[in-house]
């Protein structure tokens, strides 16, 4: 931390304790012997803004909150307006805030009830000015009339007296320069307003040098903090301000004129090309003001906080299978691994299950096995994938089935909505039925579909309340006289409870006892499970979901996503 020298002997003093809240920070920046620079901002972005360019501190400036506002620079946004935006800009950041609080919105009872608002919000100080209230922006006019001299110094008192926060820090502003009543009167009102308790002083001018603000530095000697604006004389070097002893310098409005200028540059290009392709390189993408304003904390919060609703599944994907009908493409890998705009089927298929809560994944391979190698999932191997089915690869996976669990084809993709409502489902065993089939939706006369019939059709009335039962699937080599009115199509997506998990493992175990396991696929397990008197609840779905047989369906899927 940085040092003053001892203004009599010019000794080094004492180095202080780190400054640790807020208040003590901008303490430190007014009272340290290098020049302090803190930057506009006027909402919580661009306080974040300031932030990360590395400012000590930030000006929540009086002019730049009411722009945003869209009103006057006139007190026309009223106190607690100003005090909502502060919050949010304090929350959004860690560096010191000093407040543009204008006159003080009053008077001095004004005042208190103002440094005690900002104290509870964690607002490490405020500027007052000595003009009254409403104020005008001092680049106004001239010769703006100013406060009496003796009731701005009680405003002042009543500030430090009502601040519940001991390195609070109040600054007076004297426009004297400003209104043109000299520089004798500016020098006398600074050190009433000292005198009364004030932390700092900030001196303005609108002139186009520094000359009249650098004259006062040289008379103010050092009494007490002194704050610059810079605005007018921004030629000005920074050595200069160095030079004479100046404690903090405010750039007081330029994060505002920058966003107006790059909005109507941006809306007018827009407008004019009715497209984004000249513009869409030149502005901050998405994934940056995602960055900015902490979506990677929300999502590890998340994480930490929120159990999502898969989080207690684990989840078993059946891709054992080569997917011959797809022809020359499966010669070398596994139709759960072609490319699908630069990832793997089973990839987006990972994901989509990851983004669903599910962390803990299975994966049952049999042909090209060596070609499935994917992050932080289980595989599981159905070495005699050619001569088996379905139930045989899910037995491969039995141990999995000791809790909650999803079960999916391999080869599907399907929407988020999809994944959320079936984990929702409170039954023991839930499957997904497209009741969009017909049509030439799933082409069910060019291959083989896995049919239903429910206890009763698809209506869309999702406020009735009454389960759908599956009554019957179409297993492999059955006729779909067997099964009577089709009601959709299985879409190869299953829920289990616990208990759900339990009778599937049961089942496995039956159909290997009595040899039907090898040649049985997911509808045959599910039909015996009926049999048995299991109910087996179906949740329908109008599309929003494709699996892919054969190259037209893998041209869809590239198109899909």
């Amino acid at each position: 931390m940085a040092t003053k020298l001892d203004g009599v002997t010019g000794v080094e003093a004492p180095t202080a304790e780190a400054p640790r809240s807020k208040a003590q920070m901008l303490k430190h920046a007014l009272e340290k012997a290098e020049l302090a620079f803190i930057m506009e901002a006027h909402n919580g972005l661009s306080a974040k803004v300031v932030e990360e360019a590395g400012f000590e501190g930030i000006w929540a400036s009086g002019l730049s909150m009411s722009a945003a506002l869209g009103v006057r620079d006139n007190n026309e946004a009223s106190w607690t307006q100003v005090l909502e935006q502060l919050e949010f800009m304090a929350d959004a950041t860690t560096i010191p805030i000093l407040v543009d609080g204008d006159t003080g919105y009053g008077n001095f009872n004004n005042v208190r009830r103002l440094v005690k608002k900002l104290c509870q919000r964690g607002i490490a100080g405020v500027c007052i000015e000595d003009k009254l209230f409403p104020k005008t922006n001092s680049f106004i006019g001239e010769g703006q009339p100013l406060a009496d001299m003796e009731e701005f110094s009680g405003r002042i008192k009543a500030g430090k007296d009502s601040q519940d926060d001991a390195d609070f820090q109040l600054i007076a502003r004297v426009e004297a320069l400003i209104s043109g009543w000299g520089m004798d009167e500016a020098l006398r009102r600074a050190e009433a307003y000292h005198a009364a308790g004030a932390d700092g002083i900030l001196i303005h001018s609108k002139k186009a040098d520094a000359d009249e603000i650098l004259a006062f530095s040289k008379e103010w000697a050092g009494r007490a903090p002194l704050v610059i604006v810079p605005t007018m004389y921004y030629a000005t070097p920074t050595d200069a301000f160095r030079q004479a002893d100046i404690s903090l310098v405010i750039w007081a409005n330029h994060n505002l004129r920058a966003a107006l200028s790059a909005m109507r540059d941006t809306s007018r290009r827009i407008m004019e090309e009715q497209s984004l392709t000249s513009v869409e390189g030149a502005v901050a993408s998405v994934k940056e003001v995602f960055n900015i304003v902490g979506q990677g904390e929300l999502a590890a919060a998340e994480a930490r906080y929120l159990k999502p609703k898969g989080g207690d599944f684990k989840a078993i994907v059946l891709a054992a299978s080569r997917g011959a009908a797809l022809g020359p493409l499966t010669e070398r890998l596994p139709k759960c691994m072609l490319d699908i705009r630069g990832q793997p089927l089973l990839h987006r298929l990972i994901t989509a299950l990851g983004e669903g809560g599910l962390s803990d994944i299975s994966v049952v391979r049999g042909y090209k096995k060596e070609t499935i190698d994917l992050a932080k999932v289980r595989t599981l191997d159905n070495d005699n994938f050619a001569d088996t089915g379905e139930a045989a690869s899910l037995a491969c996976a039995a141990e999995q089935l000791d809790g909650p669990a999803i079960l999916s084809y391999g080869d599907i993709l399907f929407r988020s909505h999809i994944l959320e409502n079936l984990l929702a489902a409170e039954s023991d065993i839930c499957v997904v039925v497209d009741a969009r089939w017909r049509g030439g939706e799933s082409r069910a006369a060019e291959r083989t579909v896995d049919l239903v019939q429910c206890s009763r059709p698809f209506t869309g009335d999702y406020l009735d309340e009454e389960p759908v039962l599956l009554n019957a699937i179409l297993s492999g080599g059955d006729s779909a006289d067997n099964i009577g009115e089709p009601s959709g199509e299985f879409i190869g997506l299953i829920k289990l409870s616990a208990r759900g998990a339990e009778l599937v493992r049961r089942e496995l175990d039956g159909m290997a006892a009595d040899g039907s396991l090898n040649k049985a696929d997911l509808p045959a397990l599910l039909n015996r499970l009926i049999a048995r008197g299991e109910q087996i609840e179906a949740l329908y779905v109008t599309g929003h979901w494709l699996d892919v047989d054969d190259a037209f369906d893998l041209a869809k899927a590239r198109n899909l996503v």
